[in-house]
């Protein structure tokens, strides 16, 4: 049985996505999903540790390492995002294409998606 391995964790990204993870964690302070501030001192298995989300999924044709599709978030907001993207509307105009979770209200409950 062939095992589906994510180029981020085992592959040819790994190095890169570790490098920019470190980036990530010594600049940003802020969930790049809810907008509240990330409590780094937190085991990893804590609802609300830090960990990296990648704001176009891998699974939706996003970068794997590049440092543009990599935000900051809570362990538990990027489990609830998981691999889901939304339109937005604004003046009653959709926009078409790919948004990022950058261009996203910062109180969005992602079960309703």
């Amino acid at each position: 049985m062939a095992k589906n391995n994510r180029p981020d964790r085992d592959g040819t990204h790994r190095r890169v996505f570790e490098r920019n993870k470190k980036k990530i964690f010594a600049t940003q302070t802020v969930c790049g999903i809810c907008g509240r501030p990330v409590d780094f001192t937190l085991d990893y298995l804590h609802p609300m540790a830090p960990c990296i989300d990648h704001i176009i999924p891998i699974a939706k044709g996003g970068h794997p390492s590049d440092l543009d599709n990599l935000q900051l978030a809570h362990r538990m907001c990027n489990r609830q995002k998981s691999d889901k993207l939304i339109e937005i509307t604004f003046n009653d105009m959709t926009t078409e294409g790919t948004v990022n979770n950058r261009d996203l209200p910062q109180s969005a409950d992602w079960r309703t998606f």
